[in-house]
């Protein structure tokens, strides 16, 4: 047996010993908003908040889950609302990217402050401040332990943080994505305008883009369909939340094939 093959062995043993038997998914995608590390600021990044966050992966993490994360840069430009009044859509777009790799440092210190190993990959070449994002490396890290954070979305204009981790939850055989917002699920209707709106227990894909409901965009919730990947919508605020679906707690709405149930 080789070097590498005996090295692999010990560390797929060494995560087995770690792993808490009780969680449901053992790798999971973090998908998370520039807008979730605002906090209670207009603008950037509240450090506090970020610790929080942290910890709550690090609660997680614990447990033995490999942990990947996507994030957005919403809270410092968001490159459709450039384009709106008038820059180009392209380079919107790219000025996005460059504040999501700044929302993932932001994030890596957190983490990293908590006792969380973490590396952060980007789409777009820039060795100084991180690695390239490389699919085999992305899923060692997982292997070893380490949170992966992977910034600039797909590296490409015109697709969204969304499509991004839809894209890179399949890529590293993620068993569900995770996707962070400010309300408890999906309802049928908008919960902060309408005091009598519904809120989904399950959804199906084909019913959420039936709908159009403003979860995900089409392109990401199509590539989840077409991998069998599950979406869970929960709410980041409440702690613990992300452990709560990690052991199979009924937290959020559950995006999958199938009917909806309320």
């Amino acid at each position: 047996m080789s070097d590498a093959t005996t090295t692999g062995a010990a560390l797929a043993a060494e995560a087995a010993s770690t792993r808490d038997h009780r969680v449901s998914y053992h790798r999971i995608l973090l998908k998370l908003s520039g807008e979730a590390l605002l906090g209670d600021r207009p603008y950037g990044v509240d450090p506090e908040f970020c610790a929080f966050i942290a910890n709550q992966v690090k609660n997680v993490h614990a447990r033995g889950v490999q942990v990947g994360i996507v994030v957005g840069g919403g809270n410092i430009f968001r490159g459709m609302a450039a384009a709106a009044r008038g820059m180009d859509r392209a380079t919107g777009d790219y000025i996005g990217m460059l504040a999501t790799v700044m929302n993932g440092l932001a994030l890596q210190d957190a983490l990293e402050k908590a006792g969380v190993p973490t590396r952060v990959m980007t789409a777009i070449a820039m060795n100084e401040v991180a690695e390239p994002y490389i699919r085999r490396r992305a899923i060692r890290h997982l292997e070893k332990g380490r949170v992966a954070i992977f910034v600039a979305g797909t590296g490409n204009p015109y697709f969204t943080t969304d499509t991004a981790a839809a894209l890179r939850a399949v890529e590293i055989n993620a068993e569900v994505l995770l996707k962070a917002t400010k309300v408890d699920g999906v309802y049928d209707r908008d919960p902060l305008t309408h005091p009598d709106a519904r809120r989904y227990a399950h959804l199906g894909y084909a019913d959420l883009l039936r709908d159009q409901l403003k979860v995900m965009d089409a392109a990401a919730v199509s590539l989840c369909m077409e991998n069998d990947l599950p979406i869970i919508v929960f709410d980041l605020n409440q702690p613990d939340n992300i452990t709560k679906v990690a052991t199979g707690e009924p937290v959020g709405t559950i995006i999958s094939s199938g009917g909806p149930t309320a």
